[in-house]
């Protein structure tokens, strides 16, 4: 429901017209629309995301397809899934600004749901490696289209606070998810088979309001784009260093999918930023698609309602994480996102550490409560990595290929996380975990001070 577009060419009203009390009034209603329509899109892409997880613990316990799909080929299936969801990221970011996010999310939401479908009617490996090749290549449709999005009608100054607020739609959608799925799936059908359909549903939905609700940029509803509407704000200019690749990048205006990439791969700190997602993301990616078996492996009493909802302490953790560090990042540290950072990467490494030994006491509350400090640590330098600062650092120009080349380094490290599990035991994981959190936080201290470009 788009108000009528109000031309913004020659002779119509503008920012530096009198008519800037109506501009800001429309601005702010379509700035609220396009945040909650992209933060439904994303969270509700972990419905048919997190459906496969919901499902291991039936698959693995169904005495035939237990023998075929074991929990190495499980794992194996994730790997492929993961690696799809990695390539996917280098494409669809650069094509999401080129071509507007709204068609990449339309396909990819509907993609999604078709691969749920049939992973639900055909689960022969045979037909599960190009369907989880499909559900990969889908699901990486929803962050860089979002964040591209999202970055056409917020500013920088306020990016902190708002893409923090924003972000807690992967947290929710972790949280919400599995524990859903899996109630219906085990609870009222008594079938592994429905954690699949009822994912697929779920997104359909979100894919008809997305048509409804979303719109690529401010210039599709008559409003000036936002680096206009910026300086009519007065909007200062963050405090801190900024390098000459980064104001190359923010000056460059580059047509092409190839000349996208090549503005974002000149700007170091987007590289710094893709090599420390790439060591973060594997230990929330193993919690998100295994962490039900590691409950159930570490608390063998547990039923299998019980290990789906015990890892929601990870989840709830994570939607109160980006709130927090982007608040800190904003206001603490004045636009600066790597303080907070590295910040939470130090708790993050003791909590791992601790992880097996706290746990080994087989007390539920104490796997509650480690989860609980996990998900927040982890999902704080997350959101700061993959994007808060994605987005500062790609500018509102390139914020599609910046978000892709960075996640698409977490994503070929997510691999590790859905594959690892199915392979190690829980000691040797959480304590390399450890140890990859400790390198993130090594290669981010020495930008402790650095603040993207303002243009």
């Amino acid at each position: 429901m788009s108000p009528t577009p109000r031309s913004t060419t020659a002779g119509s009203p503008s920012v530096a017209d009198p008519t800037i009390t109506d501009i800001t009034g429309s601005y702010r209603r379509w700035r609220i629309q396009i945040f909650a329509i992209t933060w439904i899109i994303y969270a509700g892409l972990y419905f048919t995301r997190q459906a496969f997880s919901v499902a291991k613990l039936g698959i693995l316990e169904d005495p035939i397809l237990s023998t075929s799909l074991s929990k190495e080929v499980l794992a194996n299936l994730d790997a492929v899934y993961l690696t799809a969801y990695a390539c996917g990221q280098f494409v669809w970011g650069a094509l999401s600004d080129r071509i507007g996010p709204r068609r990449v999310l339309l396909g990819g939401l509907v993609a999604s749901a078709f691969a749920a479908v049939f992973m639900g009617l055909l689960p022969a490996l045979v037909f599960l490696v190009p369907l989880m090749v499909m559900q990969g290549l889908a699901q990486s449709t929803g962050w860089s289209g979002t964040l591209t999005n999202m970055a056409k009608f917020f500013t920088i100054a306020e990016r902190g606070r708002i893409l923090g607020l924003w972000s807690t739609n992967y947290a929710f959608g972790g949280l919400a998810a599995a524990p859903f799925l899996g109630w219906i799936a085990y609870s009222i059908f008594d079938s592994w088979r429905v954690a699949f359909f009822a994912g697929a549903a779920v997104v359909l939905v979100v894919g008809v309001a997305t048509w409804r609700l979303q719109r690529n940029a401010p210039s599709e509803v008559g409003l000036p784009e936002i680096e206009e509407f910026r300086s009519a704000m007065g909007e200062p200019a963050p405090v801190g260093e900024v390098t000459d690749d980064e104001h190359e990048m923010a000056r460059e205006i580059s047509p092409s999918g190839w000349q996208n990439y090549r503005a974002v791969l000149g700007n170091s700190m987007v590289l710094t930023l893709g090599a420390t997602y790439f060591l973060l993301k594997p230990a929330r990616y193993a919690i998100l698609l295994w962490g039900p078996v590691i409950v159930a492996e570490r608390l063998t009493d547990a039923s299998n309602l019980e290990a789906i909802t015990i890892p929601v302490a990870f989840g709830v953790a994570g939607v109160a994480a980006p709130i927090l560090f982007g608040f800190l990042s904003d206001r603490v540290f004045h636009a600066r996102r790597i303080p907070a950072c590295v910040l939470s990467l130090c708790v993050l490494i003791a909590a791992l550490v601790l992880f097996t030994p706290l746990t080994a006491t087989g007390n539920m509350w104490i796997m509650v409560a480690v989860l609980a400090v996990i998900g927040l640590t982890l999902y704080g330098a997350d959101a700061m990595v993959s994007c808060v600062s994605a987005v500062d650092f790609g500018t509102s120009k390139h914020a599609g290929a910046a978000t892709g080349i960075i996640n698409g380094c977490g994503s070929v490290g997510a691999i590790f996380g859905g594959l690892l599990p199915g392979y190690l035991g829980t000691t040797a994981l959480f304590y390399g975990f450890a140890c990859a959190a400790a390198i993130a936080a090594i290669i981010l201290a020495p930008h402790w001070n650095r603040v993207p470009s303002s243009e």
